[in-house]
Order: structure tokens, then sequence, then C-alpha cells
């Protein structure tokens, strides 16, 4: 009489997934991103609706709201404001003549397309913004994907991938902000560029630029590309940064009309808030209402500093940020990146610098700095390590979600905005 052993259904479980991971990855490319990208979206939707079970009164809908109405809140409700009435010809001031909040602060790319949609098909707006920021940003995971190939083997890219898609506030990828599709854009605007196509990512930029204020640092990293290129053909040397050939006078040609490009890009949203209202700062003094001060550059920061550290540690603290900010660029796993990305980050970086006030949303801001994703992944091939780094970002989701996307209002009134 034979005895049969039983296998423990957790060991039957941990058999069954080793054998699925080791068919995906004889699945192409963009299956293996788009399987790594759903799962991590389905698990963001999980949080998103447990979190909604415990969400009190708010000033959207009643409590315990579903799915849908959850994630249709905060800046969702401008981009469809911006469908059902477009932008001001007037800005709306107070009773003292001081500027409010209002649709210039947000940009018109993504409301354009999801009110097309709406026209198209009949969706309503709030349908039709949801589903093109959920298709963005499973494209954006396809263009990241791509970018990050140009940098490192595909086992490598792909936990890129896994880090861009489960980053704390990676949850913003499935709600309707413009975020998706600026992220979209700007991983295909620097794959154009890192793959010397600088003609090709002109229309890119400029769509890039009606999508996010991301214009200014844009700009900057292809101004800064070009004088670092034009260094490189100065010496007729070879490129340090991405051990390419350096750049011949037709490159230089295109990356500076890049460069041009990027520039009158970042400024075409300020001068149409312009050309409508008649006031030159009408994007400026809609934009700075939120922050409820005037823009200062630079200075939020030490502002913050001082209140969270005290009127010494809150001077330096910025200054000790920025210095490792700029030691982690110089890293060996960062500086693999090549030039252009960690030209972007610096540029993004210190753009963030000149002109955010530090405050909850700063988190969400961050996620441009996406490159940076395929450096943790370069950093140890450690799966114990990059499995903690998710592991890691999946639990600070929850606090994301739970304590800066649900509504909880404050003492003061109001809430902390995600």
């Amino acid at each position: 009489m034979s005895t049969v052993a039983r296998r423990s259904p957790l060991a039957s479980a941990g058999s069954l997934a080793l054998r699925m991971a080791s068919a995906a990855r004889s699945w192409p490319w963009w299956l293996q991103v788009t399987a790594l990208y759903g799962g991590a979206r389905l698990v963001s939707a999980c949080i998103f609706m447990a979190a909604a079970l415990h969400q009190g009164a708010n000033p959207w809908f009643p409590p315990k709201p579903d799915y849908w109405n959850f994630i249709n809140i905060w800046d969702a409700r401008w981009y469809a404001q911006v469908i059902a009435n477009g932008y001001p010809s007037v800005l709306p001031t107070d009773a003292t003549g001081n500027v409010q909040e209002n649709t210039w602060a947000f940009y018109p790319l993504f409301p354009a397309l999801a009110g097309g949609l709406s026209r198209l098909t009949g969706l309503n707006p709030a349908a039709s913004l949801t589903l093109i920021a959920m298709l963005a940003g499973w494209a954006a995971a396809l263009a990241v994907y791509a970018l990050f190939r140009q940098k490192a083997p595909h086992a490598t890219a792909m936990w890129g991938v896994a880090f861009f898609s489960t980053f704390p506030v990676s949850a913003v990828l499935q709600v309707p902000y413009a975020e998706p599709l600026s992220l979209l854009l700007l991983a295909a605007a620097l794959l154009l560029v890192v793959r010397r196509q600088y003609l090709w990512a002109m229309p890119v930029v400029f769509l890039l630029s009606l999508s996010r204020p991301v214009g200014v640092p844009f700009a900057a990293m292809a101004g800064l590309l070009l004088v670092s290129r034009g260094i490189a053909h100065i010496r007729k040397g070879r490129e340090r940064g991405g051990g390419g050939a350096a750049h011949s006078l037709g490159d230089l040609a295109a990356l500076a009309g890049l460069t041009v490009v990027a520039g009158i890009s970042a400024l075409a949203w300020p001068a149409a808030a312009w050309a409508a209202t008649g006031d030159p700062e009408a994007y400026t003094k809609t934009e700075t209402v939120w922050r409820g001060r005037d823009l200062v550059p630079f200075k939020p920061w030490f502002d913050t500093g001082v209140e969270l550290f005290g009127p010494v540690l809150g001077l330096l603290a910025p200054l000790v940020f920025v210095g490792l900010f700029a030691a982690m660029l110089f890293l060996p796993p960062v500086v693999r990146l090549g030039t252009e990305l960690r030209l972007w980050c610096a540029c993004y970086m210190g753009y963030l610098l000149m002109f955010l006030h530090p405050q909850t949303s700063t988190f969400r801001m961050l996620l441009p700095l996406f490159p940076l994703a395929l450096g943790a992944a370069l950093l140890s091939r450690s799966r114990a390590y990059r499995g903690t780094v998710v592991a890691m970002f999946l639990l600070l989701q929850i606090v994301w979600i739970v304590w800066l996307w649900a509504w909880a209002q404050l003492p003061g009134g109001g809430d902390y905005p995600p």
C-alpha cells in the first residue's frame, strides 16, 4: 500500500506562480509589460475600493462611493469643468480683487481629447476622462519599457517598469488626471532624444507642453544637452555618457531646433491665457492661487524648511537635499542611465525647486523623475532587494490613497490635496 504525500496549498500556489512566471517569460515584451502594469493597477484598484468603503462625508458624493465615483474627484472635477465650460475670458476674483481658483491652471490637451471622445461616442465626460487616462497610463508603461531598454537588458528594464508601476503615487495613473498622458508623451520624447531622433521629438514635445507644465525643464535639458554635444563635437571625441559617436553638424542643428521648439512650447499655454483674458499674468496669477502667496523662486522651500525644522536647520535643509540629489546623479547605477536621462532628472528637480511650493501634492509631482526607477533596478540584481522595493512601494501606496486621496476634513476646513 503506497502513501501519496499531499502538497500544502501554499506549496501548490508557489509552484503555480513559478510555472506562470516561466511561461510569461516567453511572451512578447509588450504583453509582459501589459500583464505587469495591469497587475499593478489591479492592486491599486483594490486599495481604492477598500479606502472608498471608509470614505465619509465629502464635497462630491455620499459616503462609501463606488470605485468610479471615488476616482473622479479632486482635479478630475476641474478637467470635467473644462470640458463643460471651457476656460474663462475674465479671471474670477473675490470682493477685494484677488484672483480665485479657475480652470487656467489645468492644461488643455487631456480635457480636449476627452471632450472629443465624448462628442464622438456619447460618453459622459467623467467616463471619457477615465478611459483616456487608463489607456494613456498603459501606453506610458510600454513607452517607459522601450526607453529603459535603451540602457539595460530586458529583465532589468522590466524591474524598472515594476518600480514605475508600483511607485507610491502610481495609483494616479488610473484616475482622470493628466499625469498618465503627460508621462506617455515624456517617455516618448525622452526615447526619441536618446535615439537622436530630434526632429520626430519636436511635435511630441509640443504636445507634452500642452499636457502638464514640464516644457520649461525639457527646454533646459535640451539646451544643456546641446552644449554638451557641441563640446564633444568640437573636441571630435567620443561621448563619455552614452558611449556613442560625437554628434554631426546635422545632429546638432536638429537638437538646436528641438531646444527652440521646447522653449516656445513651454510658453504656449501662458500665452494662450494672456490672449484669452488680456492679462499677461493670467496663468501665473491662477497658479499662485493654490499656493496662497506670490511666486518667489526657491523661497517656498526655505520657508517650509523653517516651518518644519526651525530657523537654522530649516535654512540648511533645502541645501542638504540639493547636495544629496546631486550626489545621487553621480552614483554608478544612475550614471548608467546616460547623459540625457540624468540631465532630465537634474533639470526637472531644479524646476521643482525653483517654482514649486512644497506640499502634499509634491509627491505626485515626482513622477516625471521615473528614469530613476531604472537606476534603482540597476543598483542590485538581488531579487530580494527588488521584491522588497516593490512591497515597500505598495505599502506606501496604501498610505497615499488613504491619507491623501480619501477626503478627511481638516479642523480648519478643506483637506490635504493628493
